[in-house]
């Protein structure tokens, strides 16, 4: 697997669609996550160094939805 821009005018179309309407540079892309529902729709960014676990009750409330 190759290197990709999160960032810039090279930014991967994965990344363009996760950072949506909002946008904002990535700052550091292994600390930042993305909740994306079952039909691809991005809700929320998580910025920083925050834990998976600490997610925990976000992603289950967009499972149960």
């Amino acid at each position: 697997m190759s290197k990709i821009d999160v960032n810039g005018p090279s930014t991967s179309p994965v990344y363009k669609f996760l950072k949506g309407e909002k946008g904002g540079d990535i700052i550091w892309n292994f600390a930042t996550k993305f909740l994306v529902t079952k039909d691809g729709k991005m809700l929320t960014r998580f910025d920083g160094m925050k834990a998976p676990e600490s997610l925990e009750d976000d992603i289950v409330a967009v499972l149960n939805a």
